[in-house]
């Protein structure tokens, strides 16, 4: 050994079944390794033995002493020591949120504002929820925090100041809250609620996992905010049960006067006015409370829930950050795929398996693997069609093999499916590697390293593969969903107490996971929706969902409109509503669009709606349908052609910028489409002043059967209020 070589921590994990029966315990079997090594330092080397977590130890080793050791056929791995820093869970950042500029500070983080959440529970003893530097709870507050199973009214506290649990309906209907599976009381079982709740307005958290991609700064949208949890969803849930508890709690929510009302849960499309969560989300705008939804995980077509016009519908994006792991062939070839395995690791000289001349065998189909033949080594896994990658990974584990190798285009992932070492490739580059596992009679991987976290991913973002699209079937003339946020690989709290993987005989569990889904943007949206109202405390739902929907970007940050995750072209409003939401850009949009609630009733009465079913809606046995109508003073435009080929909209806007404004209007449309608007400049000389105008969409013969343009009106104070506009031909 040079007397230069330094020493580092590594972490070494072993075969346990290589552990000769002379060896008493593995600890004794460690020191004897060690020893081998370096008989003189033996004593300093080791840190500690592992017997549970893994099978292994952990040690300060010279490069040589390392060389040496990953020789040994007991030898299955080498992690090498890291170290945690500071490291959001990137969505903050992405979002463009500041300590020092933008709508933080101006907001004061959401300070006073108070954020009602819809969910399966809270985990009180979250980090996220400690109300360190925290004010006073709202004097204008009237909820409370509930005693029940495991949870206390001492749990709430400055930051969680509400819980309460409904679960009336699901009783009534003869189902038991299970007690293995949930807790009867405001506590989370599964995390979701916890998840949610810590995106829209935890607080700086430090050191959140020991995991790779959990590892350092977690933070939510508005960490200023007070939460309030209302429980409404069980592990034992039905429709029918879950629709009267949901209404309960949105009912308590603006008994107890809740600022924001966010819900990532849904049910089938209906008429409104068998929409449990239409009907009571219109009671809370009616009282100033702004609402806002997941637009679904069906990720097709007509798909959207949560689509009312009074609700702010909210679809998932993907961000700039992409987990990786890096494989590195014996011919010194390199490779970079996408990884979720949650340990960082190195692996080193490995045999290569691949299934050559055996179809089964080569798209690790099930049952298809010899453990024999694989056991110890890494299997590469050809693409398949036929076979998701779940499927493939579940078959590598199975068969016993040490790490896998996916050739695949997809990028439907999820992290917990990732329960063995192992990297997804692109086919591009995967094929190299499958003709050298073809050609190479004794294939080796040099090495894999896992897990990587790179920032400046592009595309991004996009829209996710599984967030709902428009049209809306409900009510076609509004376009849903309004806005695109962060949906994919959010890093928040969650219940510590459900393990999120299964690695070997182990399972892990964490304060902090990823998840992904509309239920993880709507969060950002209600976060962001809070800093606006720290702002702007006189807007109503209606000013705040514009500002969100005029000053969000349609652009990814390679130049190009946002794309579609599930094909790689080109998305459409349908896809991203107004666009990507850029909370900096909001609190100042210069115009609004802005609605009350005789607007919706107006709506209403357009859909026909009868007596009865206008009643079960807005709750009123009088109501004026003078104006009836469907077309909305709304912030996008969407125009369904049959046999004629113009349509026009009238709009109003309210001046909310510097007192003296010149709006110029610019139109951006393809050709097979025309837009035209009158008058073509607004002229304001003070606030809250008001403008009318009118759009006209002209569609040609040969148009596709989904067009689109923008309208962006841009003045001189550096406002640009921009609103998507789609034709469709029916």
């Amino acid at each position: 050994m040079s007397e230069l070589e330094e020493y580092q921590t590594y972490i070494i994990h072993l075969d346990h079944s290589q552990k000769p029966e002379s060896f008493i315990t593995h600890e004794s079997w460690h020191h004897s390794i060690l020893n081998s090594l370096s008989p003189a330092d033996e004593a300093e080397m080791l840190l500690y033995s592992y017997n549970h977590v893994m099978h292994g130890f952990s040690a300060r080793l010279t490069p040589s002493h390392l060389s040496e050791l990953e020789k040994s056929p007991a030898h299955l791995a080498t992690y090498p020591e890291t170290f945690g820093k500071l490291f959001t869970t990137h969505t903050p950042k992405f979002l463009g949120l500041q300590h020092n500029s933008g709508i933080w500070p101006v907001a004061s983080y959401g300070e006073g504002v108070i954020i009602g959440i819809l969910d399966t529970g809270i985990w009180p003893e979250s980090e996220s929820f400690s109300d360190s530097g925290m004010p006073s709870i709202p004097q204008r507050w009237n909820g409370k925090c509930e005693n029940g199973t495991i949870f206390s009214s001492s749990d709430c506290n400055r930051k969680l100041i509400g819980a309460q649990s409904f679960s009336k309906g699901i009783k009534a209907a003869g189902l038991k809250i299970s007690k293995t599976y949930d807790f009867d009381s405001p506590r989370d079982f599964d995390g979701h609620g916890t998840h949610t709740s810590s995106t829209a307005a935890g607080n700086q958290v430090l050191g959140v996992s020991h995991f790779g991609y959990a590892r350092g700064t977690a933070r939510g949208i508005a960490p200023g905010a007070h939460v309030a949890m209302y429980k409404v969803l069980w592990a034992r849930d039905t429709d029918a049960s879950a629709a009267s508890d949901v209404l309960a709690g949105m009912d308590q929510a603006i008994a107890d006067g809740v600022d924001i009302m966010s819900l990532s849960i849904g049910f089938d499309q209906t008429p409104y006015f068998k929409d449990v969560i239409a009907i009571a989300s219109l009671s809370a705008i009616e009282k100033g409370i702004f609402v806002v939804c997941a637009a679904g995980n069906a990720g097709a077509r007509n798909s959207i829930i949560n689509g009312a016009p009074w609700i702010t519908t909210v679809g998932a994006g993907t961000i700039d950050r992409s987990f990786t792991a890096t494989v590195t062939l014996e011919n010194d070839s390199d490779f970079e795929g996408i990884s979720y395995f949650p340990q960082s690791i190195y692996i080193t000289n490995a045999s290569l398996y691949y299934g050559k001349g055996n179809i089964s065998k080569a798209v690790c189909n099930h049952k298809a693997l010899d453990s024999n033949e694989v056991a110890g080594r890494v299997v590469l896994c050809d693409y398949s069609r036929k076979f998701d990658i779940d499927e493939q990974l579940r078959e590598v584990n199975r068969s016993g093999a040490f790490a896998g190798i996916i050739l695949s285009n997809t990028s439907y992932l999820f992290p917990d499916d990732f329960v063995i070492p192992s990297v997804i490739l692109h086919t591009d580059s995967g094929t190299k590697v499958r003709e050298y596992a073809t050609r190479e009679k004794g294939a080796k991987i040099k090495s894999m390293r896992f897990l990587i976290t790179k920032l400046g991913t592009k595309p991004a973002p996009q829209v996710a593969f599984f967030s709902s699209r428009g049209l809306n079937p409900i009510s076609p003339s509004v376009l849903k969903p309004d806005i695109l946020a962060p949906g994919v690989d959010v890093l928040a709290a969650v219940t510590p107490n459900v393990p999120f993987i299964t690695i070997g005989n182990y399972d892990l569990v964490s304060d902090y996971e990823l998840d992904s889904g509309t239920s993880m943007a709507t969060p950002h949206v209600a976060g962001v929706a809070a800093l606006l109202k720290a702002v702007h405390w006189e807007w109503s739902p209606a000013a705040i969902r514009s500002a969100i929907m005029t000053t969000a970007y349609s652009i990814d940050n390679t130049g190009s409109i946002l794309k579609d995750e599930t094909t790689g072209l080109p998305a459409t409003p349908l896809d991203f509503g107004a666009g990507h939401i850029d909370p900096n850009k909001a609190m100042d949009p210069g115009l609004i669009y802005d609605m009350d609630f005789q607007d919706y009733i107006e709506f209403l009465c357009g859909l026909r709606y009868n007596q009865n079913q206008m009643k079960a809606v807005i709750r009123r046995h009088h109501w004026n349908c003078s104006k009836q109508h469907t077309d909305l003073n709304y912030p996008s435009f969407i125009a369904t052609f049959t046999n004629e080929t113009m349509k026009s909209f009238s709009r109003n806007v309210k001046n909310v910028g510097d007192p003296d404004s010149v709006y110029h209007a610019n139109l951006e449309f393809p050709t097979g489409m025309r837009i035209t608007i009158e008058p073509s400049t607004l002229t304001f000389t003070q606030k809250y002043q008001k403008q009318n105008f009118i759009l006209s969409v002209e569609i040609g013969i040969k148009a596709p059967r989904v067009i689109y343009g923008f309208l962006k009106w841009i003045d001189q104070h550096n406002h640009t209020v921009s609103s998507p506009i789609v034709a469709i031909k029916t």
